[in-house]
């Protein structure tokens, strides 16, 4: 075999570690954990939405006693969207010609065919959960594990609290992978025509590199000194939580989880939450009507200016830090030619995500058991510190 041969399967290797769409190996492993699919409250009592992940059309509705679930998004008659068409209690009726379905699937009614029997037709459902303000829905085969990993105390405490959701023009494992990349931080999130606060938290000092694999995922700690070390509290298989500087100057920190699942092959959603579970019940409300104005805010619909004009917005609520990242991220491509990049020694935790992910996948492919992941046994404290080492 020639050099040219084994990169060439490295790069198709590294490709299955991307790839979700269809019976692709590592879709199969995703949906093997629940995951974010929409915001709860954009899905009002009777009403229902479109969906797309992993390459599926789905239709999310809620009954009006506010209960979530999600289907197939087509009637299996004639292919039309199910969500253009009423919420009947538990149910939702296809705009066409009446087909109904319950929240497994099951169709239960098809007016003009005159069954006596319950019909011989079902399209997908699968079980959804609301949780800190996302719905999270199981699409893998057999029952759904616990619902475990998503669950933190500081996403169910009072205080401030909300989610956020982007739809990014790339594949999936180029966000997660950016999770691993402590390095980046000191390079992307110091660009803009300001600097924002996350950055002059952490500094720019390039850091010293750990990684460790955990019963719930990946801790990495980047030290940037005797008093500066940053921990992030990676879950698997794609969800990142970490701490960073609130959005009112001087005031407290604020956790971020970021959920990032794929679309499809090349394009991704990433969810957020975003928490400030200490801030004082009196303060809630003038930041909840602040946060109004930039809940919706998305790169992806200022591609051009950030490109091609360098216009950052402002630094409050991750706008910055999110614009940062999209920047480099969305600039590798709807679907990053691993085949050719050249990984240093800070890869490391890159290179630990992808043994992970080829393991689980491997293992899943041939039949054989999984890691089981689990919550951690000891909550991670995420510290919160001043560039200096000084804590905020």
């Amino acid at each position: 075999m020639t050099v040219e041969d084994r990169v060439h399967q490295r790069g198709e290797r590294l490709r299955q570690l991307a790839l979700i769409e269809g019976d692709a190996p590592m879709g199969r492993l995703l949906r093997r954990f629940w995951q974010p699919v929409a915001i709860s409250k954009h899905v009002a009592p009777g009403a229902a939405r479109a969906v797309r992940v992993f390459g599926e059309d789905l239709a999310l509705y809620r009954s009006p006693a506010g209960v979530p679930h999600l289907v197939g998004g087509r009637c299996a008659h004639r292919l039309t969207f199910l969500h253009t068409g009423w919420v009947d209690g538990e149910e939702i009726r296809c705009i066409y010609h009446g087909w109904t379905y319950d929240g497994r699937g099951q169709c239960t009614l098809r007016p003009a065919e005159r069954d006596t029997g319950l019909p011989n037709v079902r399209i997908a459902g699968y079980p959804v959960v609301d949780y800190g303000g996302l719905v999270f829905a199981y699409m893998g085969d057999g029952d759904p594990p616990p619902f475990e990993l998503p669950r933190k105390p500081c996403w169910e405490g009072n205080g401030f609290h909300v989610t956020r959701r982007q739809a990014w023009p790339s594949n999936w494992l180029q966000f997660v992978e950016n999770s691993m990349d402590a390095v980046h931080v000191s390079f992307v999130h110091a660009i803009g025509r300001e600097q924002g606060r996350f950055i002059q938290h952490v500094s720019q000092q390039i850091p010293e590199l750990e990684y460790l694999e955990t019963e719930a995922g990946i801790r990495q700690i980047a030290t940037r000194g005797p008093g500066n070390v940053r921990v992030s509290d990676w879950t698997f298989p794609n969800n990142n939580h970490i701490i960073v500087p609130g959005p009112v100057p001087g005031g407290g920190w604020m956790h971020v989880a970021i959920w990032n699942v794929p679309i499809d092959d090349t394009h991704t959603q990433r969810m957020h939450m975003y928490a400030m579970p200490d801030l004082p019940a009196d303060q809630v409300p003038a930041l909840e009507a602040d946060w109004a104005e930039h809940e919706n805010y998305d790169p992806a619909d200022h591609h051009d200016a950030l490109f091609n004009d360098f216009a950052y917005p402002p630094d409050k609520y991750s706008d910055l830090t999110n614009a940062q990242d999209y920047v480099a991220q969305v600039g590798q491509g709807p679907l990053v030619d691993r085949e050719h990049e050249t990984l240093g020694r800070s890869d490391a935790g890159i290179a630990l995500l992808r043994r992970l992910l080829y393991r689980e996948m491997d293992a899943l492919s041939s039949g054989l058991p999984t890691k089981t992941w689990r919550p951690l046994a000891e909550s991670v404290e995420l510290p919160t510190q001043h560039a200096n080492g000084a804590p905020h």
